[in-house]
């Protein structure tokens, strides 16, 4: 295990950008215990995790609050062993909600299908803003 203040290796973001993870994301400010949420996520060519979400949802009021966050990362099932976690301070950004939305469901489902056309039709007209983790810290574990 290396833990520690890291920047995201070559290995990790090549981790982080295979098809399709689910993070689970937590906030500085929720509830003891923390309460991960499964999200989608991107990380950028600079390093940073950037995810999408409703302006009003518990998790932006609560990282205006505390902006610290961090996001795990784990293999799926039926292969070794491997994680990482990220945690730094976040920032809540108005532009870029949608493209990213966009990105994502594309990556995360099939938008052939129907139903999921549908509900990705209703995300891109909501009001989304963007959230973008700034890695302070970074963990791994590979087996």
């Amino acid at each position: 295990m290396n833990t520690g203040t890291n920047p995201l290796t070559t290995q990790d973001l090549e981790f982080l950008r295979r098809p399709p993870l689910h993070g689970f994301l937590s906030v500085a400010a929720g509830p003891l215990p923390p309460q991960p949420r499964p999200v989608w996520f991107e990380v950028t060519a600079e390093g940073t995790i950037q995810l999408f979400t409703d302006p009003d949802s518990r998790k932006v009021r609560r990282l205006r609050r505390d902006p610290r966050a961090s996001l795990v990362v784990a293999a799926p099932v039926g292969e070794r062993e491997r994680w990482l976690s990220v945690a730094g301070h976040t920032t809540v950004e108005r532009d870029g909600a949608q493209d990213l939305c966009a990105r994502l469901a594309a990556r995360y489902w099939d938008l052939d299908d129907p139903a999921r056309a549908d509900e990705f039709a209703a995300m891109l007209a909501a009001d989304l803003v963007r959230l973008v983790i700034h890695p302070e810290t970074v963990g791994r574990y590979s087996n």
